[in-house]
């Protein structure tokens, strides 16, 4: 049996398969950047059913958030071992991921928006990163924390239609900008948090002031990511993520805009890397 898992800071897609049997699992997502190995085998350990199928797996293929070096590999690694006695692991970026997942072998760019951003260009042979991703404090553009704390900060400025306001108050009735300070700067998972308010944006999507927001915000993405790749109007570049499932659309009409040939667009990448991990 192997077991493969995409995993985001927010939330963890696993498929084990055995045969032609699959068995499907979601649980927190997992980074490095935030998450210790024993938060990892701690968490896992909360499922009996995963650990019944995950006693009998000989190999384990993880990609998640922040795993982008191998000293943030092994954090997750050394975590999955105490769940996985029995298991190869084999832990990579969830850019790698997403660049198998949506290119297919092919050349392209493969761009992740979801809790954060990130891209890669693929040639066909090796995987590219131009710029990196600098996380939702100083980047993330396009992505569920940046556009949390955009959200967030308009509330909080009064800069929001009075219509967008009043249907905000009524999302989050007790919300504070107190609590807003101590979910941000005192507990853990900050872009977790940010990107929570995606729900109200995707609620409103209708609405001209969320389409602007949104609009720029992948433009900007668009502009400091895909911009940078030569050639990058010469091949498909393709959406993987949360963000860019749920704003499809806008997301075309802003590519179509800026002369992006889009490719693949895929929520959940994990059942195409199951196809890659069992050719």
């Amino acid at each position: 049996m192997i077991v493969v898992a995409d995993s985001g800071s927010t939330k963890c897609d696993w498929i084990f398969v055995e045969g032609d049997t699959k068995v499907q699992f979601s649980t927190m997502g997992f980074n490095p950047m935030f998450h210790t190995s024993h938060q990892v085998a701690f968490e896992l350990r909360k499922n009996n059913e995963f650990l019944d199928y995950a006693s009998r797996v000989s190999n384990v293929h993880f990609y998640g958030a922040g795993c982008s070096s191998t000293k943030l590999q092994t954090i997750i690694k050394t975590g999955l071992t105490e769940i996985f006695p029995n298991a190869q692991i084999d832990v990579q970026h969830d850019l790698d991921g997403a660049v198998y997942a949506a290119c297919q072998g092919k050349p392209g760019i493969a761009c992740i928006l979801g809790t954060g951003s990130n891209s890669a260009y693929f040639d066909g042979q090796h995987i590219h990163e131009e710029v990196p991703a600098l996380g939702y404090i100083m980047g993330d553009e396009g992505s569920g924390s940046y556009f949390g704390k955009q959200l967030l900060a308009a509330y909080f400025y009064k800069q929001m239609p009075d219509g967008i306001r009043e249907r905000f108050k009524q999302a989050f009735p007790n919300i504070t900008d107190e609590d807003v300070f101590d979910h941000v700067y005192s507990q853990p998972h900050a872009n977790v948090y940010l990107a929570s308010f995606m729900r109200f944006l995707s609620d409103n999507k209708d609405e001209k002031y969320v389409q602007d927001m949104v609009y720029k915000g992948l433009s900007k993405f668009i502009d400091i990511h895909i911009w940078r790749y030569r050639g990058y109007k010469e091949v498909p570049v393709h959406f993987v993520g949360s963000i860019a499932y749920h704003f499809e659309d806008l997301l075309r009409k802003v590519a179509a805009i800026h002369h992006i040939n889009v490719g693949r667009i895929i929520q959940k990448p994990v059942d195409t890397l199951v196809e890659h991990h069992s050719q």
